[in-house]
């Protein structure tokens, strides 16, 4: 719609018709601001792509999982702590899931 409307400003200045790049002007900027309120209003998520809350929350392979639990007490059993290890597997789920 910009592009149209910034093109039908310029026809209409060419064309020495002022209502009509007037009226290119205000369809334009009516659309801008549709924009902005419809993008205020139901806010960023609406827009990323597979944002589908009818579809049930993925379940976790348990293969993956299983494969995560034995990397966890293999590096356990070498020394590391493993609160702290669980804490940063904890953390990176949730960066995981912020990134969807």
């Amino acid at each position: 719609m910009c592009f149209v409307g910034i093109a039908g400003m310029i026809v209409g200045s060419i064309r020495d018709s002022n209502g009509m790049a007037v009226t290119f002007g205000l369809a334009t900027a009516v659309a801008v601001l549709f924009l902005i309120v419809l993008t205020a209003v139901v806010g960023p998520d609406a827009f990323r792509r597979g944002a589908d809350d009818s579809a049930p929350p993925a379940r976790a392979d348990d293969a993956v999982a299983a494969d995560v639990e034995a990397r966890i007490e293999a590096l356990a059993a070498e020394g590391t702590d493993e609160t702290a290890l669980r804490k940063l597997v904890a953390r990176a789920v949730e960066l995981g899931r912020s990134e969807r």
